[in-house]
């Protein structure tokens, strides 16, 4: 059986909200159809948070910029509760109030939010109380400060000198020194420098009613050398010691935060060394992904700054301020992530969904791979209002092992949360990228046992298994009976009894040659199509018009792989066609 692109052409999958309207073709969210039902708050790729209460009413809602797809736009995510003691609401669905792009920062001048850009504030329309997200403000000559390699471009307003007036604070996240991939010797370790993580102030010599700034920004320092943490530093300076003077908390592009406190005086600030933050039990204090990006603000309003910070994955967490010390270094409890009432599915940053009938009650559930490496499960619960699927919250695989206790000897169950990693030396593209996993999967039951199995790729670019042994999911390699060698440009060189293929690419399970055993549908590592029949040696069949293998991805390093398949009989000529990710799909027919 070949495949081949005799045909190519686009699809556009339209959902029944489209077809009641033939005017709207646009892509529809899948909405969870659950009233009642309570969810992670969240926006797409990269939260922003900006809290504050926006509608007036008494209590803390937040505002978060959302700068990349699907859901690009600031949305107003409203506190209902109209009680600022309640601590962690159950916030309202997100409503989007405007266009964004990337680093939106919020300040706070005499108790008010002031929300900038690059060089650019988005003043508030006082009587409506809305920020104009289309017309901003120009409020200094330059957009970047900083020579070399940017990518984070942080800007915030602070009385940096106690003076009365305010100054401009830009955090800078630059990677000249990191370059990009493909930088590791043969031992994994990374050749090129750090990301950089830069904090510059630029004085207002005027004042707020006629602001002067200087036109030379000059980098802050700590601890006898320039600020520097693990790139996109999101900088806020607060009292967080309560000695009067404002020091001074970074995020980065990892997952932690660095304190520099203030050992100077409130007009003449001194900054000694970072040093991590840590959590109330001693832990080092970090959130779930990465990306980070971290607002001080008084959330509780206990008269100390807890920090409200985003996540790479579109979720918000309240990191409080516990109001212990080590000395004079703050103590804050683990991260909470936001709740609000549900609307529309979602699981992290880049969502690899698959549907299938996973707990065999006659409907398609979904299973979702994300950028953080963790495999979810939304229910589908049956029909809901409408008649549309009813939709759990997504709930994260467990994996288990077999443990002899050592009592008995007996043989106990031990499960711990699914998740994959790419740790220092992970990811092409560097230890940058060490919380992420990049899982996308499909599902099937390879050992003939009655329930579905799950196939996975990731970060690591070799198919993998969570084995159903009667519920309990078992994390194992696929028996190939053969050695192979990862691609070329990876850094390890020893050969792997696995089936490998390229980076964050989907290893579709199928019967694919109609020999009643399932086969594997997947990119070897030069990035071909390729069939693997029972798992085992990876052959180029599927060829195009020019009878050439169908290549489809002829890229290296971190420009290759990243391709999400589908292999479906579209057209219904019992032959099984190929879909490939493009803006919309790109349909191979079988011919």
């Amino acid at each position: 059986m070949r495949l081949t692109a005799l045909l190519v052409m686009p699809l556009t999958i339209i959902t029944a909200a489209c077809i009641a309207n033939e005017n709207n073709r646009e892509l529809q969210p899948l909405k969870y159809n659950n009233p009642g039902l309570v969810v992670d708050l969240g926006v797409g790729l990269w939260a922003w948070p900006m809290p504050m209460d926006y509608d007036g009413d008494g209590d803390m809602d937040l505002l978060v910029a959302c700068p990349d797809k699907p859901s690009n736009g600031v949305y107003f995510f409203e506190n209902p509760t109209q009680d600022p003691q309640v601590k962690m609401p159950v916030f309202k669905p997100g409503v989007r109030i405007g266009g964004t792009t990337h680093n939106f920062q919020i300040s706070y001048v005499a108790g008010k939010p002031r929300i900038l850009k690059p060089g650019y504030e988005f003043l508030r329309d006082d009587k409506t109380g809305k920020f104009d997200f289309a017309q901003p403000t120009k409020i200094y000559p330059k957009t970047n400060v900083h020579t070399g390699g940017v990518r984070a471009n942080m800007w915030r307003y602070v009385d940096y000198d106690g003076d009365g007036d305010h100054d401009l604070v830009v955090g800078v996240g630059d990677w000249a020194d990191y370059g990009w991939d493909h930088a590791y010797d043969r031992h994994g370790r990374w050749r090129n420098g750090p990301l950089h993580g830069y904090v510059y102030l630029i004085k207002n010599e005027g004042s707020d009613a006629k602001p002067d700034y200087s036109k030379t920004p000059r980098k802050l320092r700590a601890g006898g050398g320039d600020i520097d943490v693990f790139g996109g530093p999101s900088p806020r300076f607060a009292d967080f010691d309560h000695d009067g003077d404002l020091d001074l908390v970074c995020g980065e592009f990892l997952d932690g935060f660095t304190y520099f406190e203030n050992i100077g005086k409130r007009k003449t600030p001194v900054y000694s060394a970072g040093r991590k933050l840590t959590t109330d039990n001693g832990n080092p204090l970090v959130m779930d992904l990465q990306m980070i990006t971290p607002t001080a603000f008084d959330w509780d309003g206990d008269g100390d700054f807890d920090l409200v910070v985003g996540d790479e994955d579109g979720r918000v967490a309240l990191v409080e301020n516990s109001g212990k010390f080590h000395g004079s270094f703050p103590i804050f409890k683990t991260p909470v992530y936001f709740q609000q009432e549900a609307d529309t599915l979602k699981f992290g940053a880049l969502a690899t969904p698959f549907a299938c009938d996973w707990d065999g009650d006659g409907d398609e559930d979904i299973l979702c791979g994300n950028t953080a490496g963790y495999i979810g499960l939304f229910r589908n619960l049956g029909r809901g209002p409408g008649g549309m699927p009813k939709w759990s919250a997504p709930s994260r695989l467990v994996v288990g092992s077999a443990r002899p206790t050592r009592q008995s000897g007996d043989t106990q169950i031990h499960s711990h949360p699914f998740r994959v990693m790419a740790g220092p030396s992970g990811s092409i593209q560097g230890p940058c990228e060490a919380k992420w996993g990049y899982t996308t999967l499909s599902a099937a039951d390879w050992d003939n046992d009655g329930d579905l199995d799950i196939f996975f790729n990731s970060i690591w670019s070799r198919i993998e298994i969570l084995r159903n042994d009667e519920g309990t999911l078992v994390h194992a390699l696929p028996e190939t009976g053969i050695s192979e060698a990862p691609p070329k440009w990876y850094w390890w060189k020893s050969q792997a009894n696995a089936s490998l293929t390229q980076w964050r690419t989907t290893p579709v399970v199928i019967d694919f040659n109609g020999d009643k055993s399932l086969d594997f549908v997947a990119l070897d590592q030069e990035g071909f199509l390729t069939l693997r029949s029972r798992g085992k040696s990876a052959e180029r069949i599927f060829v195009n018009e020019d009878n050439a293998p169908i290549r489809l991805n002829p890229k290296s390093c971190g420009s290759s792989g990243r391709m999400k398949l589908a292999v479906v009989d579209w057209d219904g000529d019992s032959r099984l066609d190929l879909l490939v990710n493009s803006e919309n799909a790109t349909w191979y027919r079988n011919c």
